[in-house]
């Protein structure tokens, strides 16, 4: 494996089979581990998304415009940007099947309760609710995937947890969205309740009862944010990461008005884009084992590259169609970087590895924030490639800036990160 640097502070970066938690004290399924671990995450996954594709139907039935009922998406990834730290935190000691399967019955119970809100400030507020568990379930699934991964395959175990994520926006939201269109998009949110209540099965069947790692505790997770190598992944992750959204945000008109792409193609450029998730999610994954800091490195470049050209591309429908897909697969650096945290983060990765969701929604908030800007100056549907090219870029800057800092905490004394 590659030598890359890293700072002193990652001096606890150890195998995260000890410092993650205790091993497993029965033979454990590898396959049928992650597989229930996936299936949460596709809980997840479903639940996110498919609001966006039903916001007609909640403005009517709230009696609220669409851009009102657009706030229930913003409640959802505040919910997880707060949730993330905190539950990390207060739940340092818990053991990790326990709290797994209490993150995804909280996410479950919410979903089922968003299918009853009777109006617009308590769908807000329980979509808020729904997204607390979010970024801490995916933290420590990470960490209980890598966990029990075979040598040399952590960050595929991990890539194979956000599969679930990932192979989300391809099967489980058409489906949440048609059975929200056919039978009313509480319907929906049913459905994603009884996704998130097979997976709590599946994970107290499947999943090993491992306990939380020696002298856990509240103070020691706060310990990760001492850590400039944290601030510098997760920074990585907020900006660079952000490109991705400031597109895909505002890719169903810009398909329309600058493409020519029928009404009836879209649900085909989004499936593409789905697909390209997955295969970009299981390609990072493969990299990431393979050496860690140039995947990241190497995968910042080319969504610079494939953002930028999304701005020629938009102007064909099938050129903008393939380029859709392209930007799917910079999802790729997202195992990378779950990975990266948890090697920086000492003893202190659960809270490390949560926040790296907490990150990817600012990335989203971000880029669409910013996407949104760009239009409404003036520069037109496709400025949104060379919002989220510079986004890239930024990511690069800071990926420099971190590698730099950790070469210079070696020279006085720290030491090489094998990765």
């Amino acid at each position: 494996m590659n030598a890359s640097p890293t700072a002193p502070e990652s001096a606890a970066d150890t195998d995260i089979s000890s410092s993650a938690s205790s091993a497993p004290t029965r033979p454990v399924n590898f396959l049928r581990a992650v597989l229930a671990l996936g299936v949460g995450g596709f809980a997840i996954g479903t639940g996110e998304f498919v609001i966006m594709g039903l916001l007609p139907e909640v403005a009517r039935d709230i009696s609220v415009t669409i851009p009102q009922a657009g706030h229930v998406i913003s409640a959802y990834a505040l919910g997880v940007v707060i949730g993330a730290p905190v539950l990390a935190v207060l739940a340092a000691g818990w053991r990790r099947r326990a709290l797994l399967i209490a993150l995804m019955a909280i996410f479950a119970a919410g979903n089922f309760a968003s299918a009853m809100a009777p109006g617009y400030m308590s769908l807000n507020l329980l979509r808020f609710a729904t997204g607390l568990p979010h970024g801490t379930y995916f933290g420590v699934a990470a960490l209980v995937a890598a966990t029990l991964a075979p040598p040399g395959r952590r960050a595929r175990a991990v890539g194979l947890v956000m599969l679930g994520l990932t192979g989300a926006t391809l099967v489980g939201v058409p489906i949440a969205a048609w059975l929200g269109q056919s039978f009313g998009w509480r319907a929906a949110f049913v459905f994603v309740g009884v996704i998130a209540l097979v997976a709590v099965a599946l994970l107290r069947r499947d999943i090993p009862d491992l306990a939380a790692p020696a002298g856990a505790s509240p103070w020691r997770e706060l310990g990760a944010l001492k850590r400039k190598q944290v601030w510098f992944t997760l920074g990585i992750g907020a900006i660079g990461f952000g490109g991705m959204f400031s597109v895909f945000s505002y890719i169903k008109p810009t398909l329309i008005e600058v493409a020519g792409l029928p009404l009836g193609g879209v649900p085909f450029v989004l499936a593409l884009f789905g697909l390209g998730m997955v295969t970009g999610n299981l390609v990072g994954s493969r990299l990431a084992d393979k050496s860690l800091m140039r995947t990241i490195g190497g995968l910042l470049v080319y969504a610079a590259l494939v953002l930028a050209m999304f701005t020629f591309a938009a102007h064909n429908v099938y050129t903008a169609a393939f380029n859709v897909f392209l930007i799917g697969t910079t999802v790729a650096i997202g195992p990378a970087l779950q990975i990266r945290l948890m090697d920086v983060a000492g003893d202190a990765q659960t809270l490390a590895a949560a926040l790296n969701h907490s990150a990817f929604n600012m990335a989203n908030a971000l880029g669409a924030w910013l996407g949104g800007v760009a239009i409404a100056a003036g520069l037109g549907w496709t400025s949104t490639g060379w919002v989220g090219a510079l986004l890239a870029l930024a990511g690069i800057g800071i990926f420099g800036w971190a590698v730099m800092s950790a070469r210079a905490g070696n020279r006085q004394g720290g030491r090489l990160e094998a990765t």
